[in-house]
C-alpha cells in the first residue's frame, strides 16, 4: 500500500511513475491519498487508512515523505513499513529558519527509528539524521526516459504557441512555493532584456517535456532540494541547466557542457545563465541523457533497487 499526501489533487507524479515501473514485477499496489495538512490534517486519515489496510491487507506499507511514515506507524499493527523520504522532511524550509525548530526532521527521525527500513533519495538527507546502511538504502526517484526526451526545439515552441525569437528559461516550479526561491531567479532574468521566465505550474507530463524542450535553458534557484525530478528530467531532455548547488545536483550533472552549478547569489547566477544561452545558442543540447543513463536513474534500474528492497523486507 502506498501512503502519501493528495492535497495537489493526486499523489506527486513521481510517486505515481515509480509505482507503475514496479508493477512489472507482478506486485499489486493500492493508495491511501492523505487529504490534510499538517500533524493535525494527517492524524484524521487514521480511521480511513486503518479500513484500507484492514480491507486491502498489504505485505508491505510504502510510504513516502516523514508525516505518511508516521501516520503508517500508527495504524500499521505488524505491517513492515518502508518509507521514503524526499528533502523538505529533513531539509530546513528556509535559510531564516534555523533558530527554529525542525519538527518535521525530529519526526523522520522517530519514523526512521521505528519503521522497518528507510530510503533516502540522497546520502545528506540520510547523514542528517544518522540513519547507517543495514536500515536504510540511498534510491533516487527516476526519470521515465519514455516521457523525457529530446525534442526539436523549433517544433516544441509551435505546439506551445511560444515565440520562435524570444529566449526563455523554465523556472523549476510554481513561483509561490518560497523553497523555489523565485525572487531570484526573477532578479537573475530581469537582467536579460530578452528572457522570459516561464512558470511551471498546472502541466502534464507531456506539456512539461514539451516546455523544457522549448525553452532554451531550465532554472532551479531553491535554498535546498532532495533530489530535484526537475533537473534530472532537463538532463533526459539535453536541456542546458542553470541550478543552485542543491541536493545531489552536483552528481547528477557531473561534467556534463552546458550545464552551470550556482550559489545563492544573483551575479553568479547571471553569469552562469549567460553561459547557459551561450552554449544554448552555439550548440543547441547537451548530452544530459547520457549522464542519467551512465548514472542508472532511468525507470528499469530503479525500479528494481525498489522491489530487491520490498523482497528483502517481506523474506
Amino acid at each position: 500500500m502506498i501512503v502519501s499526501s493528495g492535497n495537489a489533487g493526486q499523489v506527486s507524479p513521481f510517486v505515481i511513475e515509480q509505482v507503475e515501473s514496479i508493477k512489472r514485477f507482478g506486485v499489486e499496489f493500492q493508495y491511501h491519498d492523505i487529504i490534510g495538512k499538517g500533524i493535525s490534517g494527517y492524524l484524521k486519515n487514521i480511521t480511513p487508512l486503518r479500513n484500507k489496510i484492514r480491507s486491502f491487507q498489504p505485505d508491505i506499507i510504502h510510504a513516502h515523505y516523514g508525516l505518511s511514515g508516521l501516520l503508517a506507524l500508527l495504524v500499521r499493527r505488524r505491517t513492515p513499513l518502508i518509507t521514503t523520504f524526499h528533502g523538505n522532511d529533513i531539509n530546513t524550509l528556509h535559510p531564516l529558519n534555523n533558530y527554529r525548530p525542525n519538527w518535521n526532521k525530529v519526526l523522520s527521525k522517530v519514523v526512521y527509528r521505528l519503521g522497518n527500513h528507510s530510503v533516502f533519495v540522497t546520502e545528506d538527507l540520510a547523514n542528517q539524521i544518522l540513519a547507517n546502511s543495514i536500515k536504510s538504502d540511498i534510491i533516487p526517484c527516476h526519470v521515465d526516459l519514455n516521457i523525457f526526451y529530446p525534442l526539436d526545439k523549433v517544433d516544441a515552441r509551435k505546439q506551445l504557441n511560444l515565440s520562435s525569437s524570444k529566449k526563455y528559461a523554465l523556472f523549476s516550479s510554481s513561483f509561490r512555493i518560497p523553497i523555489k526561491n523565485y525572487t531570484l531567479a526573477k532578479q537573475a532574468c530581469h537582467h536579460f532584456d530578452d528572457l522570459e521566465l516561464l512558470e511551471l505550474n498546472g502541466f502534464t507530463r507531456k506539456e512539461v517535456n514539451l516546455l523544457l524542450n522549448a525553452c532554451d535553458l531550465a532554472l532551479i534557484t531553491s535554498y535546498n532540494e532532495g533530489s530535484n525530478q526537475f533537473l534530472k528530467e532537463a538532463m533526459a531532455c539535453n536541456r542546458p541547466i542553470v541550478s543552485t548547488k542543491v541536493g545531489d545536483a552536483e552528481w547528477i550533472i557531473g561534467k556534463t557542457e552546458g550545464c552551470f552549478l550556482t550559489l545563492q547569489d544573483p551575479k553568479d547566477v547571471i553569469s552562469s545563465i549567460r553561459k547557459a544561452l551561450d552554449f544554448c545558442e552555439r550548440t543547441g543540447m547537451t548530452n544530459g541523457r547520457d549522464r542519467i543513463i551512465e548514472l542508472k536513474l532511468d525507470a528499469e534500474n530503479t525500479s528494481r533497487k525498489v522491489f530487491n528492497l520490498y523482497k528483502k523486507i517481506i523474506f
